[in-house]
């Protein structure tokens, strides 16, 4: 019997780890290691998935599929990235934000999760060649088909969020309740500019990147970082990952984080953690959420674990905010 969430905020695990073993990078390669994760994620009160087109070069969601996650009653939720524009993609799982494109790609996805409908569907990022209301008519019409019923964005810039919604506002077209972002306690170009964008138009975060792709670990050394982590060379996004969280400030900021946790005996993992869950600017009440991945069974816990723990010491929370004003200078830009 599942039991109540104990997380002041929301959680949803992101299954971007999910996938076919052939895939670079993909720690979560059996349909058995995702029954098992699931099983777990929704003992401890959970309910919502995240996964996307692409993740997994399009095997993630059929993972989920075989995982028979709909049966589990999971809302889902999935994501289309016009991959085409921004690195040339082409082939089956190369998408723009065109009409047909738009068409296809939520219909592929549908197809790989093994359904007729998902709970929300998001524009995974923006397609700038192609003009904005060409897409989000589409969008509607897919809504009113029956295929989805919230409407996400993910990675525009907060003037686009405003226009995307005006633009859907006064055609009567279904308006984005969810943005998707990067936000942590490093990365918090979110909170001066789109997050009191978001709250004007009554849009919840859905945070993604609660421990910088790991950074906020301790597992990585200045010019060391950890084998078959997302910094490692061999990684197909290493090269967007050590340029986030790869400087030589960023190492700085960590180690601040380090000195004021080692005292009381914290990891920084469970800092980064709490600080999103209590310190932060996301709000329950806004429908915000925190989007958590794990490559194996026993993370997953120690994640949750972390989680469900209550507010930070005040120096430790003290010294994740002068990480972060020492981090404030380089950190990047929170929109592709």
């Amino acid at each position: 019997m599942a039991s109540k969430s104990e997380t002041a905020i929301p959680v949803v695990f992101g299954a971007m780890t999910i996938g076919s073993p052939t895939i670079s990078g993909l720690k979560v390669t059996t349909v058995e290691d995702v029954n098992n994760m699931l099983d777990l994620f929704q003992f401890r009160g959970h309910n919502e998935i995240d996964t996307a087109r692409l993740y997994g070069g399009g095997t993630t969601e059929t993972y989920l599929a075989d995982a028979k996650w709909e049966e589990r009653g999971i809302v889902m939720g999935t994501k289309l990235y016009p991959n085409s524009k921004t690195s040339g993609a082409t082939g089956p799982l190369s998408y723009t934000l065109r009409a047909g494109d738009v068409r296809r790609g939520l219909l592929d996805s549908l197809k790989a999760l093994n359904t007729n409908k998902i709970d929300l569907w998001y524009l995974h990022g923006p397609d700038r060649e192609t003009p904005l209301e060409e897409t989000l008519s589409e969008v509607n019409k897919l809504h009113e088909e029956g295929h989805f019923n919230r409407f996400g964005i993910s990675n525009f810039m907060s003037w686009e969020v405003a226009k995307i919604w005006e633009l859907c506002d006064r055609n009567g077209w279904i308006k984005p309740t969810v943005y998707q972002g990067a936000y942590n306690a490093l990365h918090r170009g979110v909170e001066l500019e789109l997050i009191p964008c978001l709250r004007h138009y009554n849009i919840a975060l859905y945070e993604f990147q609660p421990l910088a792709a790991g950074f906020l670990t301790s597992r990585q050394r200045r010019n060391d970082f950890q084998e078959g982590s997302r910094f490692d060379s061999k990684h197909a996004l290493s090269a967007m990952y050590r340029s986030r969280y790869g400087s030589d400030v960023a190492f700085d900021a960590l180690e601040i984080i380090q000195s004021a946790a080692t005292k009381h005996g914290l990891s920084v993992a469970e800092c980064a953690f709490r600080w999103l869950s209590h310190h932060s600017a996301l709000n329950k009440e806004q429908g915000d959420k925190i989007i958590i991945g794990a490559s194996s069974l026993k993370q997953l816990e120690e994640n949750l674990d972390d989680l469900e723990k209550g507010p930070l010491p005040e120096d430790v929370v003290k010294a994740m905010e002068e990480a972060w004003l020492a981090y404030k200078a380089v950190v990047p830009k929170y929109f592709h």
